[in-house]
């Protein structure tokens, strides 16, 4: 199929990948016996519980359940799409791709054209803004250096209608390019006009450092004020942030990200040493903003103009992230004074005194019921009900956990309606009784012997080797089996496979999730001798298929009779059953 990276490159790929090194690249790793071990970088914890091992090629939170292979790890904290994660790791490693294979979006040929002409601009643009001493005059108005212009990849667009189709949409195709990078606008009569004209322009970069897009500023009079790119194949305004790919690294090490809500106040912050701040591109904060934010930093801060606009960004703000807000989740809301912007704020007031106004916003529980306890009266019985009704919604939306319960709580101490918090709380959060009686019912049962045995084959694929009869263990009527024979027929048939290259070739399917179960489950029986462990389950599903076949036989030939084939298979059958019982132990 068009489009499909082949398996065999990816299991290839997993045998010279290190998830080790991939890891600690990004989430430093300390040595803890055969694996490694590190603070999860899924979830806020202080005591580590990500565990990586070498000899699975897999990862595993014990604490948040976060787990997978050195792909899904890149899917996961990256962002990265599946074959974008399987490109970075084969560039890793010296392999290359398939050429059929089309691996990812920028590999087609479409898009390979995009980012080059969007490239193409940027360069046009950062040589017109040289050439161009109104537009330098102007950054210097701004505060912004020479220095941190060039960080950012500042340029300019000059004044007139097609000066980027000139240089850039010589040919036909050449203009069709730009108007599909958005670069350009296409006329009702034919031929196109640049989209950006006399503004400083601002490369908008994907989480690789590309551009996927541009920002311009106008200079003089002119609206609106800001202009950003079309949605197009390469860029989503709902999914990017502007500035986080320069940030990123200052974000994690100050474990909070600022949020502003323009280019010029990225910039003007970076101007005064604070790095850690991005800006939405003209859209109102989203839930994939948010997601994408919290993998660098368990805090975020909004930091917005006080007026009439910049709260109701921020409301929107907090709506879409009560759905995520697991526990160690933060989020305050700076609110600067009218007129002022982080920009020009930072500039009068310095970067330190700025960081304190930062440091001493109201969190979300504080704006949240300071906001709804403003439109009603609290004094009054009804306005203290009102609040419940605009609060339960809201609240209802939060993932049950302590958190939400504080919420409730703070909910029911401003009402005075304790029993909406208890009834909330029993309905949101509260344990059921089935969860009670599964987790204080007593000793669990001990794992089942098709668990045991695809748990040990997952985690040592080397063990395939012991299986000469798979036809025979497929008798075995017992659950699990069906899982266990499609792990049995693909290390037959591919035995070098090691356990991130098995899990990945159930991928998507509905077996991956259970695959993945079994290469993280710690039991006593894995520790110990694994050959003889498995040697151990192996004869225990041998003896339940012997059973089932034999059983079969029997009845068989007690309503028509047997061939002489079939009493000779019978026979052996019943031979086999007896010597396993003679020399396997029983577990």
């Amino acid at each position: 199929m068009p489009g499909r990276i082949p398996k065999e490159f990816i299991d290839e790929l997993l045998l010279r990948v290190d998830i080790v090194e991939v890891i600690d690249a990004r989430v430093p790793l300390k040595k803890a016996g055969k694996d490694y071990k590190a603070c999860c970088p899924f979830h806020d914890e202080k005591t580590p519980s990500f565990t990586v091992s070498p000899a699975k090629q897999f990862y595993h939170c014990f604490g948040c359940g976060a787990h997978g292979t050195a792909i899904g790890f890149l899917m996961e904290y990256e962002h990265q799409s599946f074959p974008e994660a399987v490109e970075e790791l084969a560039g890793r490693v010296g392999l290359q791709l398939p050429r059929e294979s089309l691996v990812s979006s920028e590999k087609t040929e479409a898009s390979a054209n995009l980012f080059r002409v969007l490239e193409d601009a940027a360069r046009y643009y950062r040589s017109q803004l040289r050439a161009h001493a109104p537009a330098i005059e102007y950054l210097k108005r701004r505060g912004i250096s020479g220095e941190i212009a060039a960080a950012f990849g500042l340029g300019y667009a000059p004044d007139g209608w097609d000066h980027l189709v000139r240089v850039l949409g010589k040919e036909a195709p050449q203009r069709e390019l730009l108007i599909q990078a958005g670069l350009a606008v296409r006329k009702e009569g034919g031929g196109c006009y640049d989209r950006f004209r006399d503004r400083v322009m601002f490369p908008i970069h994907d989480y690789r450092g590309r551009i996927i897009g541009f920002g311009g500023r106008v200079i003089g009079k002119g609206e609106p004020k800001y202009l950003n790119s079309p949605e197009t194949p390469l860029f989503h305004k709902g999914k990017e942030l502007y500035g986080l790919y320069r940030a990123r690294d200052a974000i994690r090490s100050a474990g909070r990200v600022i949020v502003v809500e323009g280019y010029m106040d990225v910039v003007g912050l970076a101007q005064f040493g604070i790095d850690n701040a991005v800006a939405t591109l003209g859209t109102a904060t989203t839930r994939e903003h948010l997601e994408r934010l919290f993998r660098f930093a368990q805090e975020v801060v909004f930091c917005f103009d006080g007026d009439r606009a910049g709260r109701e960004a921020a409301w929107r703000a907090l709506e879409a992230a009560l759905p995520i807000l697991h526990e160690g989740r933060q989020i305050s809301f700076a609110f600067l004074p009218e007129g002022e912007d982080p920009d020009s704020l930072v500039r009068v007031e310095g970067a330190q005194a700025l960081q304190d106004r930062l440091g001493s916003g109201l969190s979300l529980p504080e704006y949240f019921f300071q906001t709804l306890g403003a439109k009603v009266d609290l004094g009054r019985l009804d306005g203290r009900a009102r609040l419940v009704e605009l609060a339960t919604p809201l609240l209802s939306k939060m993932p049950a956990g302590a958190f939400q319960q504080m919420m409730l709580d703070r909910l029911a101490d401003i009402s005075r309606i304790p029993s909406t918090a208890a009834a909330e709380r029993k309905t949101a959060a509260g344990p059921s009784s089935r969860d009670f009686r599964r987790n204080y019912a007593g000793p669990k049962p001990p794992p089942s012997v098709v668990r045991v045995a695809a748990a040990l084959l997952v985690q040592n694929p080397a063990l395939i080797a012991e299986i000469d009869d798979p036809e025979l263990l497929g008798e075995a009527d017992l659950p699990g089996m069906e899982v266990f024979q499609k792990i049995v027929q693909l290390l037959r048939e591919q035995p070098r496979l090691n356990t991130a290259a098995l899990i990945e070739h159930f991928r998507e399917s509905e077996h991956e999730p259970v695959l993945a179960r079994l290469a993280t489950w710690s039991h006593s029986s894995l520790a110990q001798d694994v050959r003889a462990e498995f040697q151990g389950a192996l004869s225990q599903l041998r003896l339940k298929a012997i059973e089932t076949v034999t059983d079969r036989l029997v009845q068989k030939g007690k309503v028509f009779g047997l061939s002489e084939a079939e009493k000779t298979e019978l026979n052996r059958l019943l031979t086999a059953k007896q010597e396993i019982r003679q020399t396997a132990p029983t577990h």
